[in-house]
């Protein structure tokens, strides 16, 4: 069942998927209609998951599930997967790429492969300063505090010894 991001509590599972681009306004609205359906209809074992999403700088998809009144199973974590197949297959976009990193620049967010991050790294195109997301996290709490964080504060630091 879908309930608005913001009234999760902060120990919400989360799933981020960035983009290998940026969507355009028309495609985030189909977008967030699709995810508003999966997440009304969104199960384990037949229980609906009270769960929720927010779609960040056009580029990032944020899963949620309230995991004190039923958690997310292998299956309904598969139906997921499935789901974001799907969105990469209708706006030919990459979203289970992990190998990936996506930064900001100013005011411009940047995704670049691991290897091209690293070289920008040793060429000091970037810093440790240099804001990166962090799609590890697997809190609503994580998200909100260590999503956008310093490289140096986060598993990018290594780029940077």
């Amino acid at each position: 069942m879908y309930v608005p991001f913001e009234t999760l509590p902060e120990n919400s599972r989360v799933w981020i998927y960035q983009s290998n681009r940026k969507f355009s306004d028309e495609e985030i609205t189909k977008l967030e209609e699709a995810l508003k359906t999966f997440t009304e209809n969104w199960a384990a074992h037949g229980t609906g998951l009270e769960a929720s999403f927010v779609v960040k700088y056009s580029r990032f998809i944020i899963l949620a599930v309230n995991q004190e009144n039923q958690s997310a199973t292998g299956c309904s974590i598969d139906a997921s997967v499935h789901f974001i197949q799907e969105l990469e297959k209708e706006y030919d976009v990459v979203l289970l790429d992990k190998m990936n990193v996506t930064f900001k620049l100013g005011e411009h967010i940047a995704h670049k492969s691991l290897i091209d991050f690293k070289k920008m790294a040793k060429n000091r195109a970037v810093s440790a300063n240099t804001i990166v997301f962090n799609n590890l996290v697997n809190t609503v709490g994580e998200w909100q505090d260590f999503w956008e964080v310093p490289a140096g504060e986060s598993w990018h630091s290594r780029f940077f010894r």
